[in-house]
């Protein structure tokens, strides 16, 4: 869109009007009298016979224009603005793979849910800067923090069971979120993490790494993800189980608490999806949408036909160049 940064400027265009006017009332033989210089013979200033005045108007013109800057908006940018730093960290421990969770009657194994809901949530999260962390026997970081949020979910989307083990390191998770916090600074520090068992893998304990991240003020919101009752088959029939009978859930609470957080059960879908939904509302994008437009400046383009203009009236006066002239005699001769 084409816009000016000083639009007042354009009041300028009819000054050299008012200027002619006022400079005919003083003249005499169509002399040009300039200001205190005595009026004679030889202090008068005659514009060449010839010379269309339309170049001197259309001069003008373009120097205001120029002046008032003539400019090219782009298409509104979002920027980003001081905000939340938010960690998603999702097991990918074997237990993952049960198939205990149910949708519109069909039965998902535990992974392909979290991989929906966590994946929305993500895209939700317009504004904060996300990063991914996936652990079983180790922590790894997938993705550092960023405002790529496409790219974190797609990372998510992409994860699979038995890619960094079998088993649980959640103190290590932990530890790895808060060492990547250690490089941002003024920020609300917040790690989400979903797990469906207890910690057996790592190198510190989810309770040491739960006290550290509570030093540097990172809140935790912990996930235990499973159903509490499957019906399991074999050969003398089916039986109820409770298939999150490893779920550590007093040490997740413990997490929780100590960061000053809250612990969430999900047993099914719907429940992972309003506990989502419920961390929205405890941890809302903090960021004010805040957007820029670029401007390309065009000033130049105006600037350039004035010098244009200029060098050719110039050639004019001097006899080099002879410019047409267009005065209202000329407008009513028919061309030959």
């Amino acid at each position: 869109m084409l816009s000016l940064a000083w639009p007042w400027l354009l009041l300028l265009l009819p000054l050299p009007l008012f200027i002619r006017n006022k400079q005919q009332q003083q003249q005499s033989g169509g002399e040009l009298n300039m200001p205190g210089i005595a009026q004679t013979s030889t202090s008068t200033l005659k514009v060449k016979p010839g010379v269309n005045r339309w170049f001197y108007l259309l001069m003008w013109a373009a120097l205001v224009l120029a002046c008032a800057r003539p400019q090219w908006l782009g298409e509104p940018i979002d920027i980003p603005t001081k905000g939340r730093d938010l960690m998603v960290a999702v097991d990918l421990s074997g237990s993952m793979q049960i198939e205990d969770m149910a949708i519109g009657g069909r039965t998902l194994d535990r992974f392909s849910v979290v991989q929906q809901v966590v994946s929305d949530f993500i895209d939700q999260r317009k504004g904060d800067r996300l990063g991914l962390i996936l652990f079983a026997d180790h922590a790894y970081l997938q993705t550092p923090l960023t405002a790529d949020r496409r790219s974190v979910a797609q990372y998510m989307r992409e994860a699979q069971i038995g890619l960094v083990g079998k088993q649980t390191a959640i103190g290590e998770a932990i530890g790895l979120a808060v060492k990547r916090f250690e490089q941002v600074k003024d920020s609300n520090r917040v790690l989400v993490l979903l797990t469906d068992g207890s910690n057996n893998a790592g190198n510190i304990e989810p309770i040491q790494a739960a006290e550290i991240a509570a030093e540097r003020g990172v809140t935790i919101y912990t996930i235990g993800v499973g159903a509490e009752v499957m019906e399991q088959r074999g050969f003398f029939g089916s039986r109820r189980v409770n298939p999150s009978s490893d779920l550590d859930e007093s040490t997740l609470q413990d997490i929780a608490n100590i960061t000053h957080g809250q612990y969430f059960r999900a047993r099914d879908p719907q429940e992972l999806q309003q506990i989502y939904e419920e961390i929205n509302k405890l941890q809302p994008v903090s960021r004010d949408e805040q957007s820029y437009r670029p401007k390309s400046e065009l000033f130049y383009w105006p600037l350039t036909l004035a010098l244009l203009i200029s060098m050719g009236l110039a050639l004019s006066q001097a006899g080099v160049l002879s410019l047409p002239a267009m005065n209202r005699k000329s407008w009513g001769r028919k061309s030959s």
